[in-house]
């Protein structure tokens, strides 16, 4: 298996993170900064922690499943300040949106990653000005 890709504002890297994650169905794990969200969870039991997680990942089981980012948009909504991080089938199409409901990177399978090459990730970094309401705003 190879490792997964992280796509950022400024490309194609490797993943950096190495504090582990909990599945947020097992609470937060002693000396471990992350938490896995699956699509489906609830959040709320994370309000009064969010001070104490470091990273955030939420799963996208498939392209088609927006879920993610409605979860992504509470938890900033919420306060959460650390790094967000979506993981799955998320498409380069996606990742302005991703970007716009507070995911700091997309983590993608190296697969992905040669069907969608890094030029066409790059092609949406810069995801603050192209959407309808900047364009509203003129």
């Amino acid at each position: 298996m190879t490792d997964p890709v992280l796509v950022r504002d400024t490309g194609f890297e490797t993943d950096d993170w190495t504090g582990g994650f909990a599945a947020l169905a097992d609470g937060l794990a002693a000396n471990c900064g992350g938490v896995d969200i699956a699509s489906d969870d609830d959040i709320q039991p994370l309000a009064d922690t969010l001070d104490q997680i470091v990273m955030i990942r939420i799963a996208f089981p498939s392209f088609a499943d927006g879920r993610g980012f409605t979860l992504a948009r509470q938890l900033r909504t919420l306060g959460y300040t650390g790094r967000l991080r979506a993981a799955g089938h998320v498409l380069a199409d996606q990742y302005a949106m991703a970007r716009r409901a507070g995911f700091d990177e997309v983590e993608i399978s190296a697969e992905l990653a040669a069907r969608q090459p890094e030029a066409q990730w790059q092609a949406r970094a810069n995801w603050q000005a192209h959407h309808y309401q900047a364009r509203l705003r003129g």
